[in-house]
Formats: structure tokens, sequence, C-alpha cells
């Protein structure tokens, strides 16, 4: 549920001044004004402030030493002569863009206006063509954006690893926690002293698996209920925004606890030297800077801006505005999150606040970003630098540790292998006509069906046919060997587990990255087209139980997850998080930019949020 933690994130907040002009010219759904009409409530709890102390120094730090891919590892076994592959970002001498940024900044309110509608499927349409006076000087910045940062220097150095206090920060659902929970656990095998800080709820998830656990604020169960009521980025209504306020503010506050506070059960002191967190972890940033340590992005779907794909939260007609559409989605989420921050700046890590447009806060593109997925499935697109690995799927073993109900093997060996349908942490409308839908399309293909009933309550009849099981609380990796084909929410993690067990996939996507997974899946031909949720009915399911049971759809299932079974997504992405860290360990507390050493992205932003803000008076 990353995505749906992220369009939540852009939700938050009512645009206030300049952005409530801009976005009076949109079409947008007629709650539009209650959105634009909410203001932030400042902060004034009393929240004890972050003191900052100077950076330690990295004497005195045991090490270890990362190995790359693919290579046995022994944690207990020290080789000098492993060689890490250091990433610099290139410094490259730009032309001043002064003319064609001006002409951008003074273009704002067209350039918001006329690109983006928002629409109520939980996506931003990014249509170039609406904004024909503005396009050129757009696809001219991304030229020389892209420059500044896809073009980069490998360099190639030996150096031990310190052994750190790595926190993990993940805002989501359990299936957001499962593939970081798998590099928690073999980071600890370098000597590393782990925690992973989520949500309550999976407290004795992560426990069990060996790691530390910090609690951070939010309910998933609620975000989740909120994105499947609120698919567009326009809240429905002032209620829902004040309930999603609140969650919102409680994941922020937990923030910098998690990275400094010691073991709630233990008391065993604990400080953070490095993060990794995702991105609907939305203060790591700024907690990192506070702190003065390294911060490495790992999300499942894309953040980063390319011409190859859009952003999975965004509708884009034409394949130029592709790469401007990551530009629009973070300045939305940023535009609906930035009293919040700025408060949280002010009052707890004492950092000052950040204007309107300022230098691209929303991006993470100047960020070590580490990809979960195959590079099979989303092979890494050629514009993303050095900064950016695709790593892999990263899978947390827990069939081997799983014992089946007796009667659910004897079912499972009664009969040929079943079709999985369920939909996860989703929140069904109404689950019982989605039961009939599944009941009557079994019927109709003649096929057995396991119903796993999930967050949405999926299959609670009181009588179910010998051909269908109600099951609860199974993990994945373990089940779906044992199906023929697998129908879900389109969920990154499930996604990864149907790929990796061979069962052709049919993608009922919600909202968020869903669609964007349920493309990929059509695009490769594993699957046939997504069902839209709202689109489900016994023809359509019944239609993609027909595709996914045809033998030449197995055959290129199962050519895949050969592909997928000699990967290892975790070691990839552990390297990837040993090769980035600086030469120095804990960084100093950044410097303000100068303006003469911005990229373009950043001179940019700067230009426009002194143009926006002025009137406005403020940040």
């Amino acid at each position: 549920m990353g995505s749906n933690a992220i369009q939540y994130l852009s939700q938050q907040e009512g645009f206030d001044c300049q952005q409530k002009k801009h976005f009076k010219q949109m079409d947008v759904k007629s709650e539009a004004h209650k959105f634009g009409g909410v203001s932030s409530d400042e902060d004034e709890d009393g929240q004890e402030s972050l003191q900052l102390a100077s950076p330690s120094a990295t004497s005195g730090l045991e090490h270890c030493i990362t190995a790359p891919v693919g290579a046995e590892r022994n944690p207990l076994i020290a080789d000098d002569d492993i060689k890490l592959f250091r990433s610099m970002t290139e410094k490259r001498a730009f032309p001043r863009q002064d003319t064609i940024l001006d002409k951008l900044a003074e273009k704002a309110k067209q350039l918001i206006a006329s690109l983006v509608k928002i629409q109520n499927d939980g996506t931003v349409e990014v249509d170039l063509e609406r904004s024909a006076s503005v396009a050129p000087e757009l696809l001219e910045l991304q030229s020389f954006a892209e420059l500044t940062v896809s073009e980069s220097l490998s360099s190639e150095s030996k150096k031990s690893v310190p052994r750190l206090q790595i926190v993990i920060l993940v805002v989501g659902t359990r299936g957001d926690v499962q593939p970081f929970l798998a590099i928690a656990k073999r980071l600890q095998e370098y000597g590393h002293h782990v925690r992973l800080a989520t949500h309550a709820n999976f407290k004795t998830f992560v426990k069990s698996a060996g790691v530390e656990f910090y609690p951070l604020g939010g309910d998933p169960r609620v975000l989740a209920g909120y994105m499947a009521r609120n698919k567009g980025l326009i809240p429905s209504g002032p209620t829902e925004i004040s309930v999603q306020r609140k969650q919102l503010k409680a994941i922020i506050d937990s923030l910098l606890p998690a990275c400094t506070a010691p073991d709630m059960e233990t008391s065993v002191p604990f400080r953070a030297q490095a993060m990794i967190a995702n991105p609907p972890a939305y203060g790591h940033v700024h907690v990192a800077e506070a702190l003065g340590v390294p911060l490495h992005i790992f999300f499942t779907m894309p953040w980063t801006p390319t011409y190859e794909f859009p952003h999975p939260l965004a509708h884009v007609p034409q394949s130029a505005g592709y790469w401007l559409s990551y530009i629009i989605v973070d300045l939305l989420i940023w535009w609906g999150m930035r009293r919040i921050i700025n408060n949280f700046r002010k009052t707890t890590l004492n950092l000052v606040p950040i204007a309107y447009f300022s230098m691209y806060r929303g991006s993470i593109s100047h960020l070590p970003t580490s990809y979960m997925w195959s590079p099979h499935v989303v092979p890494k697109p050629s514009d993303w630098g050095p900064l950016v690995d695709v790593v892999g799927y990263c899978f947390l073993n827990l069939a081997s540790k799983y014992q089946p109900r007796e009667d659910f093997v004897q079912w499972i060996q009664k009969g040929p292998p079943p079709l999985y349908f369920g939909f996860g942490s989703m929140p069904l409308e109404d689950p019982k006509r989605t039961t009939d839908v599944i009941l009557e399309a079994l019927k109709d293909t003649e096929q057995r069906g396991i119903i796993d009933r999930g967050w949405g309550n999926l299959g609670n009849l009181a009588e179910l046919s010998d051909n269908v099981f109600l099951l609860e609380e199974c993990p994945h990796d373990w089940l779906f060997p044992q199906c023929s084909a697998v129908v879900h929410h389109g969920g990154a993690g499930t996604t990864a587990t149907g790929l990796k067990a061979g069962c052709p996939t049919t993608i009922v996507p919600f909202f968020g990255d869903q669609f964007f997974w349920g493309d990929r899946i059509y695009q490769k031909e594993l699957g046939p087209s997504p069902i839209p949720i709202s689109q489900i009915n016994v023809q359509n399911l019944s239609n993609a139980i027909r595709f996914m049971l045809q033998p030449e759809v197995k055959s290129r299932a199962m050519e895949i997850a050969k592909l997928i079974e000699n990967e290892d997504g975790v070691a990839a992405a552990v390297d990837a998080f040993h090769r980035h860290l600086p030469d120095e360990l804990p960084l100093p507390i950044p410097s303000p930019v100068e303006e003469d050493h911005l990229n373009p992205l950043q001179w940019f932003f700067l230009q426009v949020g002194r143009f926006c803000c002025t009137p406005c008076g403020g940040v």
C-alpha cells in the first residue's frame, strides 16, 4: 500500500493563497472547494524539539565488509580486498538557463492550471496538448535536468563498511513492510544494529523475525479505508480531511523518536547513524537533515523521473510528458503537506522552514534510490543514473515455517490446482457482491477456488460449496505454488510472489500503482488486461480465468519465474545500501546551497517559488 500512503499524503493539506487561484481553473470534481478551503492547524502541543549535538567522529566504529551481488556471504569473514563501486554525481558546468526558467516562472499559473487535471480514479492527468505555449520550455528544461540527474561518473574504491545503527522507516501495509524486513535481517548478518520502525499493527510480525521494532504513528487500516473511499487527489469532504490529518500528524511526529529513542522494552540506547525509508514516510529527508545522517530510499514503485513511462499516479496521453508527470506529482504532494512539514521542521527539528516550491523538495532524485522489483519485469530505464538501482524482488521466506491446517491440505489434494482470489488490505464496499461474482465465475469456468478473506471481509458466507475454500492468514509464498492462477489487487508484493510462483495473474486494481502493475502483467502477456474493482462482474472475471488457463500463458509465467528464482534482490539491496554510503560517517549537517551552484531543476523551483509567494508575504 505504499502508493496508498503517497496519495493520502498528497490529500492532507489545503492549498493556500496562490494555490487556490491555480486550482480554481482546474477541472476537478465538485468537492474541490472543500479541499482548497482547508487550512493547517499549527501544532502547538509543546513537543520537545531536537537538540542537535555535533557529529561524532567515526573512530571506534566496528567495520564489516560488503560483498558483490551473488557472492557467498559470511559476515564473520573479513576481506579487505572486496571492492565497492562508489557513484559520484558528475559536476558539470551548465550554461545559464535564465531565459528558459524566467519564462517558466512567469507562466507558473498557466503551467499548473493548464497541464494538470485531477482525476477521480486516483491519478493526475498531465496533458501537454492543453498547454502548447509552455510545452517547448518544459521539454527544454527536461533536457537540462536530465544531464544533471542522469549523467554521472563511477569510481572504484576499496573500503570497509562501518557497523552502523540503522533505522528503517516504513509507512504502509504488511505488503510494504515485508520486503524491508527481509533487508533488515540481511543487514543484521553484517553486524549492523537494525531497527525497523513501522505501524504498531506489525509489531509481532517484525519481532518474530528477530528484528528490533519501534512503533510509528498512523493506522494502516484507517489509511486503506480512506483510500478506498477517496480514490482521487481531492478528499470527499471535511470529515475525511480531519481524520487523515490526524493520521499524518501521528506518522510525522513519530519519526524522530524512531531514529533517536531507546528501545521501548529494553531501554537500550539507539541513535540512527544511517536511514532507510520508503517515500510514504515523508518526513524522512527532514529527520536525516537534522541528524546529519545518510538516507537511502527503497520503494516498490517508480518515483524517479524517466522518459520511458509515466508516474504510476499519473495519466499522461503523450509520451513527451512522462518525465514531467513525476515533477507534477511531487509538487502536488509537497503542496499538500507543506504546512505540516514546516511545523515539524521548526518546532521539532529546529530547522528553517521550506519555501513554497523550494528547491524541488519533493524529489528523491538526489538521493540513493533502490527499486525492489525484478529487472525482468520492469528493466531499469536508460535515463536513471548510478544513484538508482533496480535490485530485484526482496522476498521474506515465510513458507518454511508455515504449518497449514490439515483440512486445507486435504482439500488442495482432492482435485486440480485451484485459483486464488484475494484483495489483501483493500477494503470492499460490497464484499458480498464481490464474493458472489467470484463464486459465479468459478461455476461458469468449472474451476476450484481459494478465497482469502483479507481486510475486505471477502467470502463472509454461511455456506460454501466443496469447490471453494475460505482462507485466512496464509503466507503467499507457501500458497501460490499450490495454485493454477491468482486474482488479486495488484499490490507490489503480492504481484511479485505470484510471478515467482509461476502463476498467471489477473489484477483487479483499486487505485495507485496497482494499475501500473496490472499494465505490466498484461504487456508481458502473463495475464489479461486488468479489471478495475468497479468493473468486476461475472463475464469479465470468467473471461480472465479462461485467459489465464491457456497453456501458453502458464508457459510464459514459468519462464519469468525461473528468471526471478535466479535473482537475490535482498543481497542486491544490501549491496546497494553499502555501496552508496558516504566515505565518512556520520555526515556533517549540510550547509545551505548557494544559488550559483543550483542545478536547473533547483533553480527553476526557487524562481517559481519567489514569483508565486511574493504576493503572500511568506515562504
